[in-house]
């Protein structure tokens, strides 16, 4: 079964950048997340629609 959320080690893998851009993306609103009890999670197909252009770069 494939994991639905991903944390920001695993975003930043998936998406090919370093953790700090992942973190600065989430703080500037431009990457699809939500936070939970602080911790920045992200949606896989979320951010798998974001990556293919099918979604605006806003929280999720």
């Amino acid at each position: 079964m494939t994991k639905l959320t991903l944390t920001v080690n695993e975003a930043a893998q998936l998406v090919g950048v370093s953790i700090a851009t992942i973190y600065t993306m989430a703080r500037q609103g431009e990457i699809p997340h939500v936070r939970v009890r602080g911790r920045i999670l992200f949606h896989r197909e979320k951010l798998e629609q974001w990556l293919r252009g099918e979604l605006e770069a806003t929280r999720a």
